[in-house]
């Protein structure tokens, strides 16, 4: 696998990365968040223009996985990485993150944050192998705090969530 930046042609292949990978959602019970759809063009074009970006590429140069981030309070915020089932567990979405590491530390950013579902065994735990830590409430950064309250708007909630912070 090779990482790389986005190429703007790229964008509705990564909406059918995150189609596809509502499968393992839906096998343990979690439907709506299968069904939820992945995010528009616009909001994806957003990511790649301002560099933060990347895919996962096949011998093909075919994306099979990618990696959105922003900035938020200072460090670099992993907004989605997603893996097509058949390309996961081969160690695509570490490269991933590892990938965005070291672009925050390039930045001077101190960590990489995200939030994520703290059940499912691909999400928070996962994290936990690849360096991620769970924050306490009182370590939430204003950003971070808005991230939260925009997902329990949109009802994520639902299932139990935290924010997590991976040193870089």
């Amino acid at each position: 696998m090779r990482i790389r930046a986005v190429h703007q042609a790229e964008l509705r292949a990564l909406q059918d990365i995150e189609r596809a990978a509502g499968v393992w959602f839906r096998e343990i019970g979690m439907a709506e968040i299968a069904e939820d759809e992945p995010p528009p063009v616009a909001e994806l074009a957003r990511y790649a223009r301002s560099g933060l970006a990347w895919v996962a590429a096949d011998g093909e140069d075919r994306p099979v996985a990618y990696l959105v981030a922003e900035r938020v309070d200072g460090n670099l915020h992993v907004e989605q990485v997603t893996v097509r089932p058949e390309s996961a567990r081969r160690g695509v979405g570490r490269a991933l993150l590892d990938h965005a590491a070291g672009r925050a530390r390039s930045e001077g950013a101190a960590a990489l944050t995200l939030t994520t579902f703290t059940e499912v065994p691909w999400n928070a735990p996962y994290y936990v192998r690849c360096g991620f830590r769970p924050l306490a409430e009182r370590e939430l950064t204003p950003g971070l705090r808005e991230i939260r309250r925009a997902e329990a708007a949109h009802g994520l909630d639902r299932w139990p969530r935290c924010c997590m912070r991976r040193e870089v």
